[in-house]
């Protein structure tokens, strides 16, 4: 983290709103924060499956404690907007539920370049998420945040782009190849990582986790603030990390059935919870 990066302590927090909260992106920012705050696992699995790249390694950690700060920024909102959420406690909870395997030797992706086409993915996802929340909040503090966030994982999305294109010359994976690992990658984002950290921010202490009733909980809650333009600079990130050019005719198709496909998951979600 560089010294001039943002500070939680410089967030406009004399201006918070609790009138401007808005309940469906309070519970999706409560398990947001778990996910961010828990990214020193995910350093930790990175600097395994790079062990002769210490740069990376290096560039690794860095990232990872802009994220742990995003999932503190994030607590500490929730815990303004909802006095009776303790994020400590949710953290807690979520990773004696949810555990990533920090001793993989190798990446899970099949190869170093394969696992950089995965983090592309990671970020694309959510500098555009942090976007759609900062343009559908009104409350001025997660505003600010939102827009902070953004641009780090944007940021952070061009980090992990410039070394993987170090790593496709040593390997040569083909753009075949890196689609595959990049729809694989996008699939996850309905695996257990989320919907278990909505369930650990938002449920009861006995409730019991199921993964397709908070997998919907989660859906029918985050996907409605998406917008057209939201989705579409998710698939030209998409393209670029894949290798294909963004901005063409076929972007134009994968923008529509992209559209559609979130739309009709947020149908089947709110279905399935009714």
């Amino acid at each position: 983290m560089t010294k001039d990066h943002w500070k939680i302590c410089e967030l406009p927090w004399d201006q918070f709103d609790s009138d401007k909260v808005n309940p469906d992106i309070l519970n999706i920012i409560k398990a947001a924060a778990l996910v961010e705050y828990n990214a020193h696992d995910y350093a930790a699995y990175l600097v395994n499956v790079f062990p002769n790249d210490p740069a990376f390694q290096q560039a690794a950690k860095d990232w990872s404690l802009e994220e742990v700060q995003h999932g503190e920024a994030l607590g500490l909102w929730a815990e303004h907007a909802d006095p009776k959420f303790n994020f400590k406690n949710a953290v807690a909870r979520y990773t004696a539920g949810y555990q990533i395997n920090t001793q993989a030797a190798e990446s899970i992706r099949g190869s170093q370049a394969g696992e950089l086409i995965a983090r592309c993915i990671v970020e694309t996802g959510t500098s555009s998420y942090y976007t759609a929340l900062g343009d559908a909040t009104s409350e001025p503090v997660l505003k600010a945040l939102c827009r902070h966030i953004a641009a780090d994982e944007l940021r952070h999305y061009k980090l992990f782009y410039d070394y993987l294109k170090r790593y496709l010359e040593i390997e040569g994976l083909s753009r075949l190849g890196r689609l595959k690992i990049g729809l694989s990658r996008m699939q996850e984002s309905e695996d257990d990582e989320l919907a278990y950290a909505y369930y650990a921010a938002n449920t009861a202490p006995d409730a019991v986790y199921d993964h397709k009733t908070y997998t919907s909980a989660y859906m029918i809650r985050a996907y409605p603030f998406y917008q057209r333009n939201h989705v579409e600079r998710v698939v030209a990130m998409v393209f670029k990390a894949c290798g294909f050019k963004p901005h063409t005719v076929w972007q134009g198709v994968v923008n529509r059935a992209a559209w559609w496909l979130m739309q009709s998951k947020t149908k089947k979600a709110i279905a399935q919870a009714a």
